[in-house]
């Protein structure tokens, strides 16, 4: 599937920033097999002091952006060509839980893909009692792997409940977990924390969602927005699969891969500094429009 997306953030300050230093995941990944990036271009308004894009530890692409001079207002805009391919779960050769801790020993590498950098705390995504026990009330004798990470994202699916106006960006995922309301980062750090509590490493994909406007209605420019998702190592056999716990359903070409990490604090499409003072603003639209 091939699609054209485009992504605007804004923010506005109340008094005018004297400078400030951004570091952006907005950039669409190449991602062997399963997605390509065949344009990209990243606009910034106004014109950075300084400005140059490298890729981090896990391969995503970064572009950093510095500012000396003031400014009132500064604007992010991506505009893209993807190609995203089809994908079909893997037949399932994952072990079970005891095989899986034994390849995970076997792994004698610390490459981005290794799935050792997945299975410890990270910043935003702690182990906890409550993820460990949900998770294995999940599990049923002789279970695979994989099969596990779909029942446990089925499972956070259907006692979730997708609320905007529960959490915010910082919400720590058992706070959310205790609610039972969250969004897609919220989804997402809640099945990484269960998934790792019982061994299984996972990590963090954001990216873009496409949706359908409702039948008979058009579709709203900027009306749909950035996505979460988690990925999972299930053995050296099956390697990492993608799955949606917001929806309850493996990623596919409908999913298309901004940046991987270990959690949204690696991920997060725009963090920096700036020197203001009073409040500031943000919006966001996220365009994403299939071409067939």
């Amino acid at each position: 599937m091939l699609y054209d997306v485009g992504l605007r953030i804004t923010y506005s300050y109340a008094n005018a920033a004297s400078g400030g230093r951004h570091v952006l995941y907005m950039t669409p990944a190449d991602v062997p097999g399963r997605q390509r990036t065949i344009t990209s271009l990243l606009d910034i308004t106004p014109h950075p002091d300084e400005r140059f894009a490298r890729k981090d530890f896990f391969g995503n692409t970064i572009v950093e952006a510095a500012f000396r001079a003031p400014h009132d207002e500064i604007a992010f805009r991506l505009r893209a060509r993807v190609e995203r391919y089809a994908e079909i779960p893997p037949p399932d050769a994952s072990p079970r839980l005891d095989g899986l801790a034994r390849e995970i020993m076997a792994v004698r590498s610390l490459a981005p893909e290794a799935p050792q950098h997945f299975l410890a705390d990270s910043p935003r995504v702690s182990t906890r009692v409550e993820f460990d026990a949900y998770a294995r009330s999940q599990i049923e004798p002789g279970m695979s792997t994989l099969a596990i990470v779909e029942a446990v994202g089925k499972a956070i699916d259907r006692d979730m409940k997708f609320d905007p106006d529960a959490t915010d960006v910082n919400t720590p995922p058992e706070e959310a977990f205790a609610r039972r309301h969250g969004v897609c980062q919220d989804f997402s750090h809640i099945m990484i924390g269960c998934l790792r509590a019982i061994g299984v490493p996972a990590g963090y994909v954001s990216g873009f969602l496409r949706t359908d406007p409702p039948a008979g209605q058009p579709r709203l420019e900027g009306a749909d927005a950035m996505h979460a998702w988690v990925r999972a190592w299930c053995g050296a056999k099956v390697g990492w699969i993608e799955y949606d716990p917001t929806n309850g359903m493996f990623a596919g070409d409908d999913h298309i891969i901004v940046a991987y990490g270990r959690d949204y604090g690696d991920v997060a499409p725009v963090r920096g500094v700036v020197r203001i003072a009073g409040g500031q603003a943000s919006t966001q639209a996220v365009d994403v429009v299939p071409l067939g």
